[in-house]
């Protein structure tokens, strides 16, 4: 999955920056740089911004006075020379404040933060049991056909950069999805372990603080997973 970003600062230098953090990172698409928040306000009109950076001190309209009129808010981050803006940014639940000029190890940071949140929204309707309204199968397209997959089948499903590999009872399915798409097929039995796996809870026959398994298949669990994946098993 690509997160979509927007920078929006009226300091080209600092734009640059925080466009070369974001190129060493995967998952992460950047799909404009605006010198003021009018000229941002235009793309956010027209389309999805999953994480917004937000210059607060800017001229004609602050970064915080135009997060707040925004009606469908985005993720943001807020960046500053100032460090006494960030009381400001923090009331606007802002992922995190970053103080300029912006390393890369404190914007890996605050990136990381932004993750964890998109994975606990992803999870959280796991360890709210109910009754599961979805259908029990899915139909996915392998070569020129349409193959049903039963949940209750899947063991697990792994993410190969634009596939997933769907391991079945029966055999293996390499499909073009995107596994983040595909989560949002499957029904409360299922659970994201990693950044590349989703696994079948039902079909877990061990697991250890850093993978669980399925028979002989060993699936890791990742770093900012561990205390959900602690919390749904035991």
């Amino acid at each position: 999955m690509k997160y979509t970003c927007l920078i929006v600062d009226d300091e080209e230098l600092a734009r640059d920056l925080i466009k070369n953090h974001l190129d060493q990172l995967d998952h992460f698409e950047l799909v404009g740089m605006c010198e003021s928040a009018i000229e941002a306000s235009q793309i956010l009109k027209n389309q999805k911004i999953d994480l917004l950076f937000l210059d607060i001190e800017m001229p004609v309209l602050r970064g915080t006075d135009f997060f707040r009129n925004i009606i469908n808010k985005p993720n943001v981050i807020f960046t500053t020379a100032y460090r006494d803006y960030a009381v400001d940014g923090f009331e606007l639940n802002a992922i995190d404040y970053l103080l300029k000029p912006i390393t890369f190890s404190r914007f890996f940071k605050a990136i990381e933060k932004f993750l964890e949140l998109q994975s606990s929204k992803s999870i959280n309707h796991l360890i709210d049991i109910k009754e599961d309204q979805k259908r029990d199968y899915i139909f996915v397209r392998k070569e020129r056909k349409q193959v049903k997959i039963f949940f209750d089948e899947i063991l697990c499903v792994e993410s190969v950069r634009d596939y997933i590999k769907i391991k079945t009872e029966s055999g293996n399915h390499l499909v073009k999805y995107s596994l983040t798409a595909f989560i949002e097929n499957l029904d409360n039995n299922f659970i994201r372990t990693h950044r590349s796996y989703v696994v079948n809870i039902k079909k877990i026959t061990a697991y250890t603080k850093n993978d669980v398994e399925i028979g002989k298949i060993e699936i890791p669990i990742g770093e900012r997973y561990k205390s959900i994946i602690k919390k749904v098993l035991s």
